[in-house]
């Protein structure tokens, strides 16, 4: 289905999640790429060497949990927007993601926006906990949304509306 729609269904994504142990000791990357394409920049951003891509380029970003802490640095690096760090105990009952962010306006902290899933359409409200915006990032903001827990895989992006859509 990935391959006819381009958008991930729920047994590609999951099967880019680490066991169910590792999702509860903290933040985690989840690398969504699901082709084979020359690129290996998130690679060299991993401080600890978590992410690895190997000698031929066109591998598929493996992850090796235990040496992830979740810092986000490898988000703002990938050309495919296709990395996200999930931290599934924010705070009781919600979580947090961090996701890539090309667009302007850039959202505000603590304003509300909507979450969107691969496909574009809206599935819960986000709030705004974090936007990241440093010169290494290559102008790709990280913003940081607080999301109910059972949405924390499932959302991927933001709708931005009212006062932030400049209505």
């Amino acid at each position: 289905m990935l391959k006819s729609s381009g958008i991930a269904q729920k047994s590609d994504w999951e099967a880019k999640l680490p066991d169910v142990n590792r999702r509860k000791s903290g933040p985690y990357v989840v690398i969504e790429c699901y082709q084979k394409i020359p690129c290996n920049p998130c690679e060299g951003a991993c401080p600890n060497k978590a992410v690895t891509i190997g000698e031929d380029i066109n591998t598929i970003p493996c992850v090796e949990y235990g040496r992830c802490n979740g810092c986000g640095i490898c988000i703002s690096r990938c050309p495919g927007l296709a990395i996200f760090v999930v931290d599934e105990g924010f705070c009781p009952g919600f979580g947090k993601i961090l996701i890539p962010w090309e667009y302007l306006p850039l959202p505000t902290k603590g304003s509300v926006v909507a979450g969107v899933g691969r496909d574009g359409k809206e599935l819960c409200p986000a709030e705004v906990v974090e936007v990241r915006i440093a010169k290494n990032q290559d102008r790709t903001a990280v913003i940081g949304l607080k999301v109910p827990l059972d949405f924390v895989n499932q959302v991927r992006g933001i709708k931005l509306g009212g006062e932030e859509n400049g209505r």
